[in-house]
């Protein structure tokens, strides 16, 4: 909860009067406000307001304005009417915190915690939880929905991720009626388009939209050493204006330094003025002493890279930088031994244990996605308590986790997606800089961009005076939705409620605007018709046979064009070394000798010439309209050294001593046209027909050409909108079909059989690749190391930018792996038929290390037989892999039974991969 940064102002009789009354109205409220020590803002009491009258309810406001304050005042009216409620977070570290803070109010009996691998008191009044826990309770009917009151959906933007976000949707479309659904969203640009599709789905739902930040926000861009503001106040028309004083440092910074991707400087070699020197940004310490000095700190740091963030707290480290006082070190350090205590000790070393605390000890750290679970949550309570005075980050830690900072750096505008360097959006750019400015603590926050030569002020501040982060739907049914949907609702509700979804609402909104054009197009087209001298029909049997006429002449010049080319190269493929012809035009126009005939199986003949001005080179078919006829032989030596000027020179004298003449202009042989049929008969047509000889013709035809072309954009408006109405439910149709055809549902798509029940408890990327190597049994007879190698390649994608060649362990690993290809190209083929999205490619990247760890090896043998085998690993991704393949593991015992061959090894592996750093902080 983030307490409000202003105290309450006095008021006037009338505003006391009036609050009273509300006070009266809304009890619970009051209550609820009266257990604070803050003044609520205005969207925070609409919020609340709107939930105790028994609305639902979606708040979209900025980053850090507090507005989990309506999910707490949801867990409120749940306690106070003797209900249930459930707090779902994106991802586990979200759920952890807010278990904790819901736990330090409400008391431990009152609250739990369910996130897939960790249950605490799940049967509790109050649950936090992950929103995929939720979603699989509603497929499973689970009796912990009884009495189920309130849902808090906390960053529900979420659901525009493209892997995730559809449980997002699920989740909003199965709740039953009576739950009020309250979303607590960043704040989005269709904010009020999401709102209503909420009010079509859920009934009746207030939408709360608050776009002041708490804490202003200052811009600024960091040149050399010299720290200066982004804006110079306001335009007369209200836009922000770029300071003068800012642009001018630039011009002057980029004209004294030379530009970017130029060479070092000191003078050229031809002795001429000496080479301008490159320009040398700030170094991170530099940058770091300078927000020092002006107060700015805490910082975050973004920089796009894992390797860039490690760098920067080397480079910390190395420096004499030192941002805690000895009384924060002893503190950081009691922090750092209770959070962990669980690692075992022999693995410290290995996880850069020792080098990560220096860096801690100083005030500084990295966060990113390759640390250790235990290292980043250690960071971020550091961070919090102001004990981590900066840290460096990728782009994740915008996401999520509750770590406002006074400060936000962006060391570049530019990030690698994987593919490609792609600028920032200026969504992207407004989500980064919101983590600055922490509300009760500071009374502004600081955007600071570092200029680099080619950066222009003005791009940066087009991107942050652009509110424009549109919510967008990534909902697409797949597997395990299917067979769910079709087992609870039949096909027929479950393709009605696909048409319920916010990404079919989005599609149909596109389609509206091009019905409207249709329409408009459709009037045009009556009026271009009502506008043709005659009869319009008549009109446009005409053009057409015109039309026709002209691309049959087309046709007839492309095959004589094709036709004489062919010639043309056969002649030149006769030519012989010696023999004289003529170039009939361009630069090489004239008499020429063949000294080498230039002829290539697979290619057209390329002869290689003397000309008479002595120029030599290969001509080509292009060079020649007509078949080539050799004019006369030269006597030429047995080997030609072209690159004598002298051979060339004596060439040509001979050529010109031959008294060989050019021939005169050669004539393009005429097209067929005069005697094609086809041709004549058409031309034949136009004559008679009774639009010919009509004296405002070429008028009309301009009618009907316009005609055409607007009827033409229709037709194409008209299949985009077939093609968009319905589009999901075509896909779910699909998707039965594939199902039906692979024995998932019965016949007629509409019946789960026993295979279906298997796919509709995995929840899994390659959900029903899982199921298939199941049903086909080639996973059976596998150890439980060598099924957790197996069950890896299912889980696993290696980074874009990775580069070793996938190996996995010999003998029954290896054969189960290409047998799990096998099934996965089989299923692919399907997919291509059915016209579905195509399932992952297992990817063996992860097989070795998990195989290893489960066999029970050291993790600094694990780690460091990867980095051998030319694998980029770190310790943390190496639990969060593992983490992720015990997930499915458990799915399988528990779906299959430890009975099951299958289903007992998946057991046994899960347990043996749960020791370590994989299990430690797991709950």
């Amino acid at each position: 909860m983030d307490p409000s940064a202003d105290s309450s102002p006095s008021t006037s009789p009338a505003e006391a009067y009036a609050a009273a009354r509300r006070r009266g109205r809304y009890p619970e409220l009051a209550r609820f406000t009266g257990e604070l020590a803050f003044t609520f803002d205005d969207f925070q009491v609409r919020g609340c307001e709107a939930l105790e009258d028994g609305h639902g309810v979606l708040v979209c406001a900025p980053t850090g304005a507090g507005k989990t304050v309506v999910g707490e005042f949801a867990v409120h009216l749940a306690l106070a009417e003797g209900r249930k409620c459930f707090y779902t977070t994106p991802i586990k570290a979200l759920s952890n915190q807010k278990f904790a803070d819901l736990t330090e109010r409400y008391g431990t009996g009152t609250v739990g915690l369910l996130t897939g691998d960790t249950s605490v008191n799940g049967d509790a009044q109050i649950v936090v939880m992950t929103t995929e826990v939720l979603r699989n309770m509603l497929y499973a009917g689970s009796t912990a929905l009884d009495n189920l009151g309130y849902v808090v959906m906390d960053e529900i933007h979420y659901l525009a991720d493209r892997f995730r976000g559809a449980v997002w949707e699920e989740v909003i479309l199965h709740l039953p009626a009576y739950v009020r659904v309250v979303g607590l969203s960043a704040t989005v640009s269709n904010a009020e388009e999401f709102g209503e599709w909420l009010v079509a789905v859920r009934g009746d739902t207030t939408v709360v939209v608050d776009e002041h930040r708490p804490v202003p926000l200052w811009q600024h861009m960091l040149v050399g050493g010299r720290l200066m503001d982004l804006f110079a106040g306001e335009s007369d028309t209200g836009e922000a204006t770029i300071n003068p004083r800012l642009l001018r440092r630039v011009e002057e910074t980029a004209r004294m330094h030379a530009p970017a991707g130029a060479g070092k400087g000191g003078r050229n070699r031809r002795g001429g003025p000496p080479r301008m020197p490159r320009y040398r940004p700030p170094s991170r310490t530099e940058v770091i002493d300078r927000l020092d000095r002006a107060a700015l700190l805490p910082a975050i740091v973004f920089i796009f890279s894992r390797a860039g963030c490690d760098a920067a707290v080397t480079q910390c480290r190395h420096s004499r930088l030192r941002l805690n006082t000895p009384d924060e070190v002893a503190e950081v350090r009691r922090v750092v031994d209770a959070r962990t205590a669980d690692l075992p000790p022999d693995d410290l070393a290995v996880l850069g244990y020792w080098e990560w605390r220096d860096g801690l000890e100083q005030g500084v750290a990295a966060h990113h996605a390759g640390l250790l679970p235990a290292f980043k949550e250690t960071v971020e309570e550091l961070f919090v308590r102001g004990l981590v005075k900066v840290v460096f980050a990728t782009e994740t830690l915008a996401l999520g986790i509750n770590m406002p900072a006074r400060t936000v750096v962006l060391e570049r505008l530019v990030k690698y997606n994987g593919e490609a360097h792609v600028d920032l959006t200026a969504g992207e750019y407004t989500q980064l800089t919101g983590r600055a400015g922490r509300r009760g603590i500071d009374v502004e926050g600081h955007a600071v961009v570092l200029w680099q030569p080619g950066m222009d002020p003005r791009q940066v501040g087009g991107l942050a005076s652009t509110r424009t982060y549109p919510l967008k739907s990534s909902f697409r049914p797949g597997y395990n939705m299917a067979v769910n949907l079709v087992g609870q609702l039949g096909a027929a509700e479950a393709r009605g409620m696909l048409e319920r979804s916010f990404a079919q609402f989005q599609a149909d909104r596109s389609v509206v605007g091009l019905s409207r054009r249709i329409d408009r197009n459709a009037e045009a087209l009556r009026g271009y018709a009502d506008a043709v001298p005659g009869d319009f029909e008549q009109m446009r049997e005409y053009a057409q046979l015109r039309r026709a006429i002209s691309e049959r002449e087309k046709t007839l010049s492309r095959q004589n064009t094709a036709a004489r080319r062919v010639e043309t190269a056969r002649s030149l493929e006769n030519l012989r070394k010696g023999d004289v012809i003529s170039v009939p035009g361009g630069r090489r126009a004239g008499l020429a000798v063949v000294v080498d005939p230039g002829l290539d199986q697979m290619e057209e003949p390329r002869p290689v010439v003397v000309t008479e001005d002595r120029w030599s080179g290969p001509l080509s078919v292009a060079n020649f309209p007509a078949p080539v006829e050799p004019l006369g032989r030269v006597k030429l030596p047995r080997h030609v050294e072209l690159r004598s000027a002298k051979t060339r020179r004596d060439i040509a004298s001979s050529l010109r001593n031959t008294g060989i003449t050019r021939p005169g202009r050669q004539r393009r042989r005429g097209s067929d046209a005069a005697s094609d049929s086809e041709l004549v008969e058409l031309r034949r047509q136009v004559r008679a027909h009774p639009v010919h000889g009509m004296a405002d013709r070429e008028a009309g035809l301009r009618w009907v050409e316009r005609h055409e072309r607007l009827a033409a954009e229709n037709a194409k408006l008209e299949r985009k909108v077939a093609a968009t109405t319905h589009s999901l439910a075509r896909s779910f149709d699909r998707i039965r079909g594939l199902l039906a055809e692979r024995g998932y549902l019965g016949d007629d798509g509409d019946e789960v059989t026993g295979h279906g029940g298997t796919l509709s408890r995995l929840y899994s990327e390659s959900d029903l690749l899982a199921a298939e190597c199941v049903r086909h049994r080639v996973w059976h007879g596998l150890g439980p190391a060598e099924l957790a190698a197996v069950v890896s390649t299912l889980v696993y994608e290696a980074r874009r930018d990775a580069t070793a060649e996938a190996k996995v362990p010999s003998g029954p690993v290896s054969d189960a792996w290409r047998e799990t290809v096998r099934v996965w190209t089989d299923l692919v083929d399907d997919e291509r038929r059915h016209r579905l999205d195509r399932t992952r490619e297992p990817d063996a990247g992860f097989a070795w290390p998990v195989y290893r760890w489960a066999r029970g090896e050291s993790l600094e043998k694990v780690l460091t037989t990867a980095e051998t085998n030319g694998q980029e690993l770190s310790a943390g991704d190496f639990v969060r892999w593992a983490r992720q393949v015990i997930d499915l593991l458990d799915q399988l015992k528990a779906v299959l039974g430890k009975e099951h061959p299958v289903g007992g090894a998946a057991g046994k592996a899960a347990r043996s991969l749960r020791r370590g750093v994989v299990a430690a902080g797991e709950v």
